[in-house]
Order: C-alpha cells, then sequence, then structure tokens
C-alpha cells in the first residue's frame, strides 16, 4: 500500500483535491470538480500519465459526497494501491480560536461550524468537505487548515475596528484571509531569495478572490481582507472595500434586507457587476465595453491604492510579490500596477514581465517584483503530516 495524503478544498460548486506521499511530500495528482450538480466536469492531472477530463453525472458529481467519491476513484486508477494516511482540509475562517492547523474531533467541527455566518460563501462547503471524507475514511485523521491562521499574529492596531471595544473582544475584528496562499509563497520566496524574503515583502493574491498582504521577515503584519472576505480588493463577484453608509442606504431607501445585501455582495458586485461582462478577469480584460475599460481601471487601482498602504505598515518595500490566477497570467495588470511606483523603489523589466519571468523588475529596480505560483494544496499537504506526525509522538 501506497501511504497518501489526500487534500481537499470545497468550494460552493466545486471541489479541488491532490494526493501527495506521506512520506516525501511527492506530488501523486491533483484535479477539480466544477458545477457540481448535473453538469459538473472531471479534471485530473496525474503525476504520471495522460490528463484526464470528462463531463460527470449526477451521481458521479451531483454534491461534495459524490464529488469525492468520483475523484477518489479517478485517483485510484492512476494510483494503485491507495492508502489515505490522513486528509488535510482548506477551511476559510478559524475565528479567534485557531491560529494552527487542528485535528478535527466533534467540539473542533463543532467550532468550526458555528463561524458559518462570517464566511457563508465558504465555510459551509469547506465542512461538507470534511463530512464527505469522514464518511468514505472513518479512521483517518481529518486535519483543518485554516486561511485566517496565518494573520493571526498581528497586533490590536491592524486588526481592531473604530467599533466599540467590546465587540473587538467578543470577535468583530480584522481576521485577513488567503493564509495558506501567503504562507507556500513566502516559503517559495525565502527557497528563491533568502536575503530579500527576511525584509518588507508585500504578496498581491490576484484571483477571482483576491487581497494583499504585508510581510516582515515572512509574517503577516497587515492584510487588506477584513472581518470576511468581502473587504478590500474589488473580487470576482464582490466589491471589496466599501463605505457602511452605503449599506445603510440600500437598506433605509431600496428596501434591502440582510438576505438581499448577502446576494448583492457575495454574488452581484465585483468584476462581474462593474463590468457587465464577468467575473472572469480573461473576459473582462480582452472587452472593449467601455464598462470594461473602467472595471479593470478601477481594480488596479485598488491594487495600487492598497500596495501603498501595506508599504506604511511596513516601513517601506523591500519586494513585491504576484501570485494566484490573474497575478500570475496576466501581464498587462503587473504592468499597470507597477508603472510609475519609482517611489516605491519598483521598476519593472517589460520584457521579462510579458514573458512571465520568475523575477520581473529590472535590475536598477532597489524593490524587486517576482512572479511566484501559489500552491495551496502543497501547503495543506506539509500541514497535514506536521499534525500527524505531532499527534503520534504525545
Amino acid at each position: 500500500m501506497t501511504k497518501s495524503l489526500l487534500t481537499l478544498n470545497a468550494g460552493s460548486s466545486s471541489l479541488k483535491f491532490a494526493l501527495f506521499s506521506a512520506e516525501t511530500l511527492a506530488e501523486h495528482g491533483r484535479g477539480e470538480i466544477e458545477h457540481l450538480g448535473a453538469q459538473a466536469r472531471l479534471a485530473f492531472r496525474p503525476a504520471q500519465g495522460p490528463a484526464i477530463a470528462h463531463t460527470l453525472s449526477a451521481e458521479e458529481g451531483g454534491d461534495h459526497h459524490a464529488a469525492l467519491k468520483t475523484a477518489l476513484a479517478t485517483i485510484a486508477k492512476a494510483t494503485p494501491h491507495l492508502d489515505v494516511a490522513a486528509v488535510g482540509h482548506r477551511i476559510v475562517h478559524g475565528g479567534m480560536q485557531f491560529s494552527k492547523p487542528a485535528l478535527i474531533d466533534e467540539t473542533v467541527y463543532a467550532a468550526l461550524a458555528a463561524l458559518e455566518p462570517l464566511a457563508p460563501l465558504h465555510q459551509p462547503h469547506n465542512l461538507a468537505g470534511v463530512r464527505a471524507a469522514r464518511a468514505l475514511f472513518p479512521g483517518a485523521p481529518q486535519i483543518a487548515c485554516f486561511d485566517t491562521a496565518f494573520h493571526r499574529g498581528h497586533d490590536f492596531a491592524a486588526d481592531a475596528y473604530g467599533l466599540p471595544r467590546a465587540m473587538y473582544d467578543e470577535g468583530l475584528r480584522r481576521y485577513g484571509f488567503h493564509g495558506l496562499s501567503y504562507e507556500y509563497v513566502s516559503g517559495r520566496l525565502r527557497e528563491i531569495a533568502p536575503e530579500i524574503a527576511g525584509g518588507r515583502v508585500v504578496i498581491a493574491h490576484l484571483g477571482n478572490g483576491a487581497s494583499m498582504c504585508g510581510l516582515r521577515d515572512g509574517r503577516s503584519v497587515a492584510s487588506t481582507m477584513g472581518f470576511s472576505t468581502l473587504d478590500g480588493l474589488m473580487m470576482g463577484t464582490r466589491p471589496g472595500q466599501l463605505d457602511p453608509g452605503a449599506l445603510l442606504y440600500l437598506m433605509s431607501a431600496k428596501g434591502y434586507d440582510a438576505a438581499s445585501l448577502t446576494d448583492l455582495l457575495y454574488h452581484r458586485c465585483g468584476l462581474a457587476g462593474l463590468s457587465g461582462v464577468s467575473n472572469d478577469w480573461r473576459e473582462v480584460e480582452a472587452s472593449a465595453s467601455p464598462r470594461a475599460v473602467d472595471a479593470v481601471a478601477y481594480f488596479v487601482r485598488r491594487i495600487r491604492v492598497e500596495l501603498g498602504g501595506l508599504a506604511a505598515a511596513l516601513g517601506g518595500l523591500d519586494a513585491l510579490v504576484f501570485t494566484a490566477g490573474i497575478g500570475e497570467h496576466s501581464a498587462n495588470l503587473r504592468a499597470a500596477v507597477c508603472i510609475g511606483m519609482e517611489w516605491l523603489g519598483i521598476v519593472l523589466d517589460a520584457a521579462a514581465n510579458r514573458a512571465n519571468a520568475q523575477r520581473i523588475s529590472a535590475p536598477t529596480s532597489r524593490a524587486p517584483v517576482f512572479v511566484i505560483p501559489t500552491d495551496e494544496e502543497a501547503r495543506i499537504a506539509e500541514l497535514t503530516r506536521e499534525v500527524v506526525d505531532a499527534s503520534r509522538r504525545s
């Protein structure tokens, strides 16, 4: 039997999964099932052999449990004698309680379920993946790896709002998200440029969900996301920074209630709402529609504003890193963000940027600029092994 670690990232309508060696963390394969329901589609890329892609029946991909069974059956064909030693789960919200990965027992599961109102777009689906994995692997440890944990060392001033202090003490504070991505990318930067990774670094995680993080010596100092995943940068369908007065206006003058506001803010804003084209950056960037052009300009402006703010929080800037789907693949976006940022020490190398090089800044740039692909699944596997090993020693 091949002892393996399975990682799961369960979203509202998708399931990302990957398989790693429990001993060496070598990757055996990874894949995704999108559009859970009647028209789910599987894509799987084994470490060896041809990729697999096909549409699933409702029985194969109708919900998270069915999707997980299908994913495992697909993995088993490419990896004979599969033995899942542990399952690592991406859990978006760990609240105040969880500052490191945790073995999921009934008490931990109940605590995570209680946090669902804080991340309604993610947490319920993360836990659906936990339930499915527990049913299929009743003897395997289930490990929660949190997107918020990376930011739990912030100073009070970085996490607080100007609300009554009792609300902060009860948990109404800035949590920050995308921590698993930031952990992985900061680790890779330490391998690539250790002399820089120990300094003042801003990482821009730019995808359908987007945020930025200021790090000092590899530790989170400030994040653009706050109490929820709605704050900070504009995203695919989420607005980012918003004046609370706008919400009061929508409630008092337009008749919005909590349910309609939730639908608006999580599903009908962002690139999709502003451009009228799509929540997909590639489609918006390629569109000649004036509204799409405006949406691109707004997204770029928000990134530049947050970059300046994070540099202020850090007391300067020693490096900028782009990551995630947009950050890794959109040379135009990176150029628009960096041009005119010489005052922060950033000088872009246009040719290197167009070539998607790892280092896209000019030799004269005081603050180098990198493009580093993120790998949340690999980080989940590392954390899962650490928790399992620690539990065996205790």
